[in-house]
């Protein structure tokens, strides 16, 4: 069934006594009060939040926006107001949004068109911007967000070098894990598991032992560091403990050989750091310590997925992460940047 079809479902005429949807309104509120309004939301994510985006993108203007149904929250969005050079206009970015707040609704994909409506409605029409979205990664075999904006009118923008994401499935047991694991992943996770090391899940108050083990990393590898990864601090001292990062431990002889951050709100948990010892290569600390993650996010959070981020076209990398999602996981690309623009003049700039 084409996009189209599956969106017509949604708008038939209800059959008698059906409840009809309220409609979707936009409601602006105060940034301070943003993070824990979306903390309960299925999709939200790091670049959602107000602590990360003021922090990275200190040069543009948030704009929280809820969707309201009646009295109830329907989804929301952090849009990002670039201006351009010359204050000849000015870009709104929406990135990994707009969110639903129930991505497992029967009418997501109606809810999630909506939005876009409104998106449209204030920014390319009564504003007169170039409105960017960029949809997250699709778990299912097509992105339909990316697809449902092609189809009203968004033009293909910029896409990432090495798009791909790798994305375990959570919601297995030990032995299935296992199972899904490719056989050479499987085999030095056996090896892992001999060699003497604790998986620790640590409180925030440890960071700066991770921090020191980071920047040895960066430091030994010789790579220049232009992750966002100065937001650290202000996500773990986030006071909502749905949306603070985890920090996770692999110790050998009580010494810390590996470490990772992981996002974990919603229902994408997200592997945001990672940082490794000299000694961790040969101990094959980084299956030992994602086994250990993927099994506690299982056990102790909501999420359905997690999501290894990419590979910056670094092929080790590929194979570790393509071990890693097994045969019950999913390789998916982040779809190219989607622009609208109502008028030539904006089009034309923000392009």
């Amino acid at each position: 069934m084409s996009l189209a079809a599956r969106l017509d479902t949604f708008v038939e005429a209800p059959e008698a006594g059906a409840t009809v949807p309220a409609p979707l309104m936009l409601r602006s509120i105060a940034p301070e009060a943003w993070d824990s309004a979306i903390a309960g939301f299925d999709d939200v994510c790091q670049e959602q939040l107000m602590v990360f985006a003021a922090a990275r993108w200190p040069g543009v203007v948030q704009e929280p926006l809820l969707f309201m149904e009646g009295d109830e929250v329907a989804g929301g969005c952090l849009v990002m107001v670039q201006p351009l050079p010359l204050k000849l206009g000015s870009i709104a970015v929406a990135k990994w949004g707009p969110m639903l707040a129930r991505a497992d609704r029967p009418d997501a994909l109606l809810v999630y068109s909506r939005m876009i409506d409104l998106m449209i409605a204030e920014y390319a029409e009564r504003r007169g911007m170039m409105l960017s979205v960029l949809p997250r990664a699709a778990v299912g075999q097509r992105n339909d967000q990316y697809e449902h904006l092609v189809g009203c009118g968004f033009k293909p923008g910029a896409s990432l070098l090495f798009p791909n994401r790798y994305i375990v499935n959570l919601r297995l047991s030990d032995d299935e894990l296992r199972q899904s694991f490719h056989q050479k992943w499987r085999y030095h996770l056996n090896k892992a598991d001999k060699a003497g090391l604790t998986f620790e899940h640590a409180s925030p108050t440890h960071r700066p032992e991770f921090d020191a083990l980071y920047h040895q990393m960066v430091d030994r590898k010789k790579f220049p560091d232009h992750s966002a990864y100065d937001t650290v601090p202000g996500l773990m001292q986030i006071a909502e403990p749905t949306l603070r990062p985890e920090l996770f431990f692999v110790r050998r002889d009580g010494e810390v050989v590996a470490g990772a951050i992981i996002f974990k709100a919603g229902d994408r948990a997200v592997y945001l750091y990672g940082a490794t010892s000299a000694a961790a290569l040969e101990l094959r600390a980084g299956y030992f310590l994602h086994w250990h993650a993927i099994r506690w996010l299982r056990d102790n959070t909501r999420a359905l997925w997690y999501d290894l981020g990419g590979t910056d076209g670094f092929h080790g990398l590929h194979q570790f992460k393509k071990g890693m999602v097994g045969a019950r996981g999913v390789i998916s690309p982040v779809p190219p940047v989607a622009n609208y623009a109502a008028r030539f003049w904006p089009r034309l700039l923000g392009a």
